[in-house]
């Protein structure tokens, strides 16, 4: 399988200047690495855009600490923020059809693609040179799947896609501690209601599971 952090290196030593990137965020916790690392090369914009979080009051609360994250960290080139609009019902219309899908399947292959799109969009509207996603910081994200993705988009609209894998080189033990340091709001769940659903059955399976072996312990 291709090696996407060796792509990421390709593409920052071939800069002779500091261009833009659009980076789509899904949270604080995901882009405290990224923003830490990418910020060395680029002059990036943050996009937060994620319909698929389904409670307003948890979109709120995401965006608010990526917001805070952004004052409080330095950064050697200057990151900005774009607040995408919240539209649950872009999710919902998509995702039809696919409730039962576990995680990490079809559903959220298709989750991926819905809010890539909207940045190489936004990207090509204001003539940013790189598009991207925090996304692949997570290792229960596909990153292959995204890069996939990102590389049809980019033929599409003709912004070129930064391939990356940012959970590479400690990246993604690198995001927890800069969350720790920040005091950053870490979700236990993606964003939908049926991430949601997964992780609260996984706290209960969980919790018996423990009941049940202090049962047999005493």
């Amino acid at each position: 399988m291709l090696n996407y952090q060796l792509e990421t290196d390709k593409i920052i030593k071939s800069l002779d200047h500091v261009p833009t990137l659009l980076l789509h965020a899904c949270c604080a916790p995901c882009s405290s690495y990224v923003l830490e690392y990418l910020s060395e090369y680029f002059s990036v914009t943050v996009y937060f855009y994620n319909p698929n979080i389904t409670e307003s009051s948890e979109y709120e609360k995401r965006k608010n600490e990526l917001k805070r994250l952004i004052k409080e960290k330095p950064f050697r080139y200057p990151v900005t923020m774009i607040d995408g609009d919240y539209s649950p019902e872009v999710f919902f219309n998509m995702s039809k059809g696919f409730e039962d899908c576990p995680e990490g399947g079809e559903r959220c292959f298709l989750c991926y693609e819905q809010r890539m799109r909207s940045t190489a969009l936004l990207a090509k509207e204001l003539n940013f040179e790189y598009f991207c996603t925090t996304l692949s910081v997570s290792p229960h994200k596909n990153a292959a799947k995204l890069n996939e993705i990102g590389a049809l988009l980019s033929d599409e609209f003709g912004v070129p896609y930064l391939f990356s894998d940012f959970k590479k080189r400690g990246g993604y033990k690198r995001s927890i501690e800069l969350s720790r340091q920040f005091g950053l709001y870490r979700q236990n769940f993606c964003g939908c209601i049926y991430s949601r659903i997964q992780a609260e059955r996984k706290e209960k399976e969980k919790n018996s599971s423990n009941d049940t072996k202090t049962v047999v312990k005493q």
